[in-house]
């Protein structure tokens, strides 16, 4: 698998000076935004954190509700 760039290197979080949005404001933003990419894992422990995910997802009823809606609303399936 190919893992996307943002985890090769130095992630970039820089925020635009002086920001308004709210989404900015907090000091647990960033932090959380780290946490979604799970820099502290090594690609091999996050293949398999992936391959969890994904089988747990296959599994929801909540992943088959929202595909049914999506079929049913958009011919998505």
């Amino acid at each position: 698998l190919r893992w996307p760039r943002c985890r090769r290197g130095k992630p970039r979080s820089s925020l635009p000076a002086g920001s308004q949005l709210p989404c900015f404001h907090g000091s647990s933003t960033i932090r959380n935004l780290k946490e979604r990419f799970h820099m502290n894992m090594t690609e091999e422990q996050l293949q398999l954190l992936i391959e969890q995910m994904v089988d747990g997802s296959m599994r929801s009823i909540t992943t088959k509700l929202y595909d049914g809606f999506q079929y049913l609303t958009n011919g998505i399936m």
